[in-house]
Order: C-alpha cells, then sequence, then structure tokens
C-alpha cells in the first residue's frame, strides 16, 4: 500500500533535484523514494556496526581487514 506525505525543501535543493531527474529520467518521486530507502538503509546499518563494534573489540577484531582474515 502506498501513501502520500509533503514534504518540504529549499527552492535551490528542488532546482537540483529537478535537475537529476531529468538528466537521470526518473520522477521526482522516485529519487525521493530511492533516497528514502538508502538512508533508512544506512541509518539500520550504522546501528548494527555501533551495537556490534564493542563486541567484535573483544574478540580482537578491529579493522575490516581483521574481519577478512577471520573470514577468510
Amino acid at each position: 500500500m502506498r501513501s502520500t506525505i509533503t514534504v518540504s525543501i529549499p527552492q535551490d535543493v528542488r532546482k537540483e533535484l529537478d535537475r537529476v531527474s531529468n538528466a537521470e529520467g526518473m520522477s521526482r518521486s522516485d529519487i525521493v523514494r530511492e533516497s528514502v530507502r538508502d538512508y533508512l538503509f544506512i541509518r539500520q546499518f550504522r546501528n548494527l556496526r555501533k551495537a556490534m563494534t564493542p563486541k567484535a573489540a573483544r574478540r580482537g577484531v578491529y579493522t575490516d581487514q581483521d574481519v577478512f582474515d577471520r573470514v577468510s
């Protein structure tokens, strides 16, 4: 089910959104929808990383290379 929301953005952002919409051949709604999905995914990832970092550190995992070494 879809619902409609109204968002207020500054004029310069609207102009850039319109420019990108034309360049990408996407509607403004599609761009905003994709942007919100990306934001929510990144937020979820950051929260998970924040929760897992102390647990990883207790196991000596501090860097991406440490993770790679453990799974390789």
